[in-house]
């Protein structure tokens, strides 16, 4: 008898290694909770990491990742496994404007955008915005550089400080404290 072997394409594979890591559990709380993702598979960030470990880091897999925005962990893997030295600023304007919440915008920035040249510029760019997801993106990936940018990040958290918005609002204050910390 002859043995077939089955081969699955590097997306289908990512999606295997998820759906054996699925964690119901966590996915409902999520669901409970109100996250916009139609899939929810429950992974946590250490599984995650060792996803991405052992997944091909490559610009097409991870905007394809990205582009599959109805399932939370394949845009939370997304940042993981673009490379570095291929993200552009064009794409990171692009990613930022997709970003459905703020566990996403954590992930982007700290995983990806801070290791960036351009991501000080970005940042009060985003913080600049008048879409609340765009400015608590602003003010997440300044925390990753504050303390080399304290007075420019204390200026755009200031910014933010009397805002409506309750999702930069928390945020703001943080980073304030932070880059005063920084300052004194």
């Amino acid at each position: 008898m002859e043995t077939t072997e089955t081969s699955f394409n590097e997306m289908q594979t990512v999606k295997r290694h998820f759906f054996a890591m699925r964690n119901g559990i966590i996915a409902d709380t999520l669901r409970r909770a109100g996250s916009p993702f139609k899939i929810i598979f429950g992974l946590n960030l250490p599984q995650l990491m060792d996803i991405a470990e052992s997944t091909p880091h490559s610009a097409e897999l991870a905007t394809r990742l990205w582009n599959n925005s109805s399932t939370r962990e394949s845009m939370l893997l997304a940042p993981m496994i673009y490379p570095r030295d291929k993200f552009d600023a064009d794409t990171a304007t692009e990613w930022t404007a997709q970003i459905p919440t703020p566990e996403v915008a954590d992930i982007l920035c700290h995983r990806l955008l801070r290791h960036m040249p351009y991501s000080l510029e970005l940042a009060i760019a985003l913080c600049e915005s008048d879409e609340g997801m765009k400015r608590y993106t602003g003010l997440r990936l300044f925390f990753n550089m504050v303390a080399q940018n304290a007075e420019t990040a204390l200026k755009y958290a200031e910014m933010n400080l009397d805002t409506p918005c309750s999702l930069t609002r928390n945020i703001a204050m943080q980073l304030a404290d932070e880059a005063r910390f920084y300052l004194n």
